[in-house]
């Protein structure tokens, strides 16, 4: 039974903005809550776009040396990036992979 659609439905459901890239960081997909959120960036339509264009260059530099260090293990998976006060959430990013890790 394929669950693909089922944890689209997870996804879909969360509250927070999810937005997932590949590892080209190109956007490939926002969750309803995260096309809101950067409805005045884009919303829905940055979907293709680099998620570099969306970053000032100190964000940037974070968001590569990240993806770098998600490559050098495969159990690098998850960090912390920054906490928001104003909305008192953490942020992180997470290396999706496959069953093989990669």
């Amino acid at each position: 039974m394929d669950i693909t659609a089922f944890f689209k439905s997870v996804v879909d459901s969360d509250i927070a903005p999810v937005v997932i890239c590949d590892t080209n960081h190109t956007i490939i997909y926002m969750n309803p809550t995260a096309c809101e959120r950067y409805s005045k960036r884009g919303g829905i339509n940055l979907v293709g776009k680099s998620l570099l264009e969306c970053h000032n260059s100190d964000s940037n530099k974070k968001i590569l040396d990240i993806v770098e260090w998600f490559g050098k293990d495969k159990n690098n998976n998850r960090i912390f990036t920054f906490h928001n006060p104003k909305e008192n959430r953490d942020v992180y990013m997470i290396a999706l992979r496959d069953e093989y890790g990669n």
